[in-house]
């Protein structure tokens, strides 16, 4: 495994020479640390760790739907400020006044389908994800830290019906998933440091295939707040 690692970080060395004179301190400390990085995951001593979240996000722009998120993320500890795991969650939106959000037939006589199939001003999503968190300030968890996370995966409606939104509907099952935070770490336990509450500040951004009179994308952004517990 020795040996493993020194090729690794012999490799990372290497693209110092291609690097701009600007970047080479960057390249060099990321050098430094892949080692410590990638010797858990080959010695089996990865650090388990699991989050379990809440929160609320208000939407905003022309198509808004907030959102009550409750998820959990499972993963390893990769040093003492990265964090890398897996999550799922259940998202639940409720579709916001938005301009004009009464839905006109287009003329009289229209039989698209899409206006006959059963909608609904409220849906149920089912985020699957991969999770990234990274801690800035004490490593030794004793004091109140801060944190980046990144969630980034896809979401599953789970109603049978359209998700009604705005001028159109929400109609397809499969969309793209992100979920940046930043905010707080507090300790709770001295004897247990890997324990804390979390508070965040966090934003949401769902891009999926929506219909009205065209077809085409669109993507729903909310800004809230979230409150995790880490162990």
């Amino acid at each position: 495994m020795k040996i493993l690692l020194y090729g690794l970080r012999k490799v990372a060395l290497v693209s110092l020479l291609v690097a701009p004179a600007g970047a080479s301190a960057q390249f060099y400390e990321i050098a430094n640390q892949l080692p410590g990085l990638i010797q858990p995951a080959l010695s089996g001593s990865l650090n388990y760790k699991g989050f379990v979240e809440s929160g609320f996000a208000g939407g905003f722009g022309d198509y808004r739907a907030n959102v009550f998120s409750v998820s959990t993320s499972q993963g390893f500890r990769y040093s003492d400020w990265f964090f890398m795991g897996a999550g799922i969650g259940l998202d639940v939106m409720f579709a916001g006044k938005s301009p004009d959000y009464d839905i006109d037939i287009p003329y009289e006589g229209w039989t698209d389908t899409h206006y006959s199939h059963s909608n609904s001003g409220t849906a149920y999503f089912l985020p699957v994800f991969t999770d990234f968190r990274f801690n800035i300030g004490s490593r030794q968890r004793t004091s109140i830290s801060f944190f980046i996370d990144v969630k980034v995966g896809a979401t599953f409606m789970l109603n049978n019906s359209y998700f009604r939104v705005g001028t159109g509907y929400i109609t397809n099952r499969e969309s793209f998933y992100l979920k940046p935070s930043l905010g707080i770490s507090i300790p709770v336990s001295k004897s247990h440091p890997a324990r804390a509450m979390n508070i965040g500040l966090t934003y949401q951004l769902v891009t999926t295939n929506w219909w009205n009179v065209g077809d085409r994308n669109i993507s729903l952004n909310s800004i809230g707040g979230s409150v995790s517990f880490e162990w």
